[in-house]
């Protein structure tokens, strides 16, 4: 493998602020969660599922989303709080599709679990629905060989690994993260592309992210530039 084969297409890494901006939509009780998840902008739907790995990048999760927390410690529904923890976040490479996971949920703990849905949050323990808002931002980082697009990713933030792995899959619905996408289009790097697809992003934090994706490319170019 040539590490010095340049791409046709630079890498530009980009970086983002995020900001979390009140909807004004709240609810108290299941029934109140449950129409108000269909109609939440997406944005909402990202924030309560992906806010502790932003707000936490340096803890190792298993991460929670904020309406497994609700429903368990607010109504007191644990089991429906589990399967909601338990929903695996990774298979899902849109919002949308993840928004009917959380709904479909939801739905079945009230069929099956009839008084669920007569339970109230005491005052001030409402689920108020808050979206991210993101600005991107280019950084001064661009690669066009694989030397270069390692020795980078030793230096960018965590904020713009967020970004390309978690970000730009999720929210603007791409196949795979960013760093894949390129790997295997511009470098023709298919087995490293796919190596690092497959690493599970939410079970490890974000410095080990940096870490493991380092070392793929560098074992798989035979290279260790330390």
């Amino acid at each position: 493998m040539n590490t010095r084969i340049t791409a046709p297409e630079e890498f530009i890494f980009c970086t983002r602020l995020h900001l979390s901006e009140l909807t004004g939509l709240r609810a108290s009780t299941l029934n109140q969660l449950l129409h108000l998840l269909q109609k939440v902008p997406g944005s909402s739907i990202y924030h309560h599922t992906h806010r502790f790995l932003q707000q936490h990048q340096y803890l190792s999760p298993e991460p929670p989303n904020d309406f497994a927390f609700w429903v368990t410690e607010i109504l007191g529904e644990g089991e429906l709080g589990e399967q909601l923890a338990s929903i695996d976040t990774i298979q899902f490479s849109n919002i949308r599709a993840l928004r009917e996971c959380i709904i479909e949920t939801i739905e079945q703990h009230i069929k099956a679990h009839q008084f669920a849905q007569l339970k109230f949050a005491k005052e001030g323990e409402e689920f108020h629905f808050i979206k991210s808002v993101s600005f991107v931002i280019p950084t001064a980082y661009k690669a066009s060989t694989l030397e270069d697009f390692s020795a980078i990713l030793k230096k960018i933030t965590v904020d713009s690994i967020y970004f390309h792995v978690f970000e730009s899959r999720l929210r603007l619905e791409k196949k795979t993260n960013d760093f894949s996408f390129w790997l295997e289009t511009s470098l023709h790097e298919k087995n490293l592309a796919d190596e690092i697809a497959r690493l599970d992003p939410y079970n490890q934090t974000l410095e080990d992210l940096r870490m493991n994706i380092i070392g793929i490319i560098e074992r798989g170019s035979g290279t260790n530039n330390d």
